[in-house]
C-alpha cells in the first residue's frame, strides 16, 4: 500500500443523505445507484464516482451527512432539479486498493498519516472516489482531510 500527502481539489454534483454512521454502509450505495440513473442530467461528468463523508468525531457522534455524486471537469452554474454542487480543495492522505479492503484501507491511512505526525481535519468531508478496474472488480481511493 502507498500513502502519500496530497492537495486535491473536487468538484462534484450530485445527492446529499443523512443517517446513522452504522449504516453508511447500505444507505451510500443506494443513493450512489439514484445518482447513476441521473448520470446523464449531470453536465461535463467524468464518470467518476464519489462519495464525501462528514468524519466521526467520536463514539458519542452517532449520525453525520454523506454526499454521493460525479466529479465534474468544471462549475456548473445549473445542476439537476434535486441535486448540489460541492467543491473542495484543501490536504489530504491518500491511499487507494481494492473496495473489498475499504475498512483496512482506512485504518492503515489514519495509522500511517498519525506517525508522519498529520493531524486529521474534522470539519472535512472524508473523500472516496471509486474505479472499475478488471473482471468486475473496483478499487477505491480514499482522501482524509488533514489540517494544513
Amino acid at each position: 500500500m502507498a500513502f502519500m500527502k496530497v492537495l486535491k481539489e473536487f468538484k462534484v454534483v450530485g445527492l446529499k443523505g443523512s443517517g446513522e454512521f452504522i449504516n453508511f454502509g447500505n444507505e451510500v450505495p443506494l443513493l450512489a445507484k439514484q445518482v447513476l440513473s441521473r448520470a446523464n442530467e449531470i453536465l461535463n461528468s467524468t464518470e467518476t464516482e464519489i462519495a464525501l463523508f462528514e468524519p466521526k468525531r467520536g463514539e458519542e457522534h452517532r449520525a453525520g451527512q454523506y454526499f454521493v455524486g460525479l466529479i465534474v471537469n468544471e462549475r456548473l452554474s445549473k445542476v439537476p432539479t434535486g441535486m448540489d454542487y460541492i467543491e473542495t480543495n484543501i490536504s489530504y492522505v491518500t491511499t487507494k486498493g481494492n473496495i473489498r479492503k475499504l475498512e483496512e484501507l482506512h485504518e492503515n491511512l489514519l495509522k500511517w498519516s498519525e506517525e508522519q505526525g498529520y493531524q486529521r481535519d474534522l470539519d472535512s468531508y472524508i473523500v472516496e472516489t471509486y474505479h472499475p478496474i478488471r473482471d468486475g472488480e473496483e478499487e477505491v481511493q480514499i482522501y482524509l482531510p488533514i489540517k494544513s
